[in-house]
């Protein structure tokens, strides 16, 4: 069933569903269903998440029992993350979602998906989009509900030089938490860089800016991610060195942008890495491609950083697969959750890699679009998909 795509139906959430079809031969219709809603939905929640989705458009009152009370799907067992790729390009194509565990990709609207979004970061069935021309434009929303909101505007201006876009759900109080770190240059310097973090709680619906400092010569980028309250940041002094990763807990932040430097924590490669950073059930994932010593060919790896702050290599992409997924360097997208990473290659970017941390297996999958679409520009990112989550 690789590479197959099927349709995933869904509904708006002002829709109030499908006409009921009545039928009279039967002893049992969708208009006098016999068993009450609690009981439907516990049958329901035994099944998959999308043939639930394909479900709630059954009939109205299956829609009802699909959408109107999200609390009573907390027990479900948690499903793979999706990954969802998304034509920037003015094009006609829809965005489809790959479904790991029926290695099916599914045609999938996502709601609020404007051609300029396309920096993403997602928790718990909750996905942050990022407006690449207005970077202060941020929308929050549950892609499975058709749920969104626009956040209020990041505080400090719109066009960073670089910014990192990370979120993280709180499930304790159900509520989430949205980080935007930025770097910019500092006006009439050489190589003077400004960093600040801005924190958005859906709890006051505010943001608060927590740090703002002068970097000097460390230079921030594109790279964050939340794991377990910390807000970690890629910075490097000069590209050919060795990138360090800035810790910054939300709850206790840096008094001054010195101590924040004193305890970063060095890539683990000597030489320049460009990495991804994910959080794969609080933990701190790095993916990148390294070169070690001369005349060897750099390589696709994967890192996780363990509690002493050292690093520990999880594995490397076989030779063979490096070779039939072209030569990756700066230029591919990486995201994951549970224990699934997803890495998209911008050069071929209907090529879908992933490696799965538990069973340490490396796969790819085509998408299924044509090859006529390969000059589009695609991006995707990856999300849980769940029901019981509003933005």
């Amino acid at each position: 069933m690789d590479g197959e795509v099927t349709d995933i139906r869904t509904m708006s959430r002002d829709n109030d569903g499908e006409e009921e079809e009545e039928n009279k031969g039967t002893l049992l219709s969708w208009k006098n269903d016999i068993l009450p809603d609690e009981l439907l939905q516990k049958v329901l929640s035994l099944l998959p998440i999308v043939d639930i989705i394909k479900l709630g458009i059954v009939c109205k009152r299956w829609y009802e029992v699909v959408y109107s009370r999200p609390s009573l799907w907390t027990m479900m067992a948690p499903e793979k993350p999706w990954f969802f790729l998304w034509c920037f390009n003015d094009c006609p194509l829809p965005g489809r979602v790959y479904e790991p565990s029926l290695l099916w990709w599914h045609n999938f609207g996502f709601p609020g998906l404007e051609k300029s979004i396309w920096r993403a970061s997602s928790s718990y069935g909750l996905v942050c989009l990022m407006d690449c021309k207005d970077k202060s434009r941020l929308l929050v929303c549950n892609p499975i509900t058709r749920d969104w909101k626009w956040l209020p505007r990041v505080p400090g201006g719109s066009s960073p030089d670089y910014n990192a876009l990370a979120l993280s759900f709180d499930r304790r109080t159900r509520g989430y938490t949205v980080v935007f770190a930025k770097c910019t240059h500092m006006p009439g310097t050489y190589r003077q860089w400004h960093f600040s973090v801005h924190v958005y709680e859906s709890t006051t619906q505010s943001w608060a800016t927590p740090f703002a400092g002068d970097l000097g010569w460390w230079e921030g980028g594109d790279e964050g991610v939340v794991c377990d309250g910390v807000l970690y940041y890629l910075i490097h002094q000069m590209r050919e060195q060795r990138p360090h990763l800035v810790a910054f807990d939300l709850a206790k932040p840096h008094s001054t942008v010195q101590s924040l430097i004193r305890e970063a924590i060095p890539a683990p490669c000597p030489r320049h890495t460009f990495a991804r950073l994910i959080n794969l059930s609080d933990k701190l994932i790095m993916v990148g491609v390294s070169g070690r010593g001369h005349g060897l060919v750099s390589r696709l790896t994967i890192w996780e950083l363990e509690e002493d702050k050292t690093w520990r290599e999880v594995s490397r992409l076989p030779i063979e697969m490096y070779t039939s997924f072209c030569a990756v360097r700066d230029d591919f997208i990486c995201c994951g959750a549970g224990d699934l990473v997803f890495i998209q290659c911008l050069e071929r970017p209907m090529l879908l890699l992933m490696f799965d941390m538990r069973r340490k297996d490396w796969k790819t999958n085509w998408c299924g679009y044509n090859s006529q679409f390969e000059n589009k520009l695609f991006r995707g990112f990856c999300f849980e998909p769940r029901l019981d989550v509003a933005p």
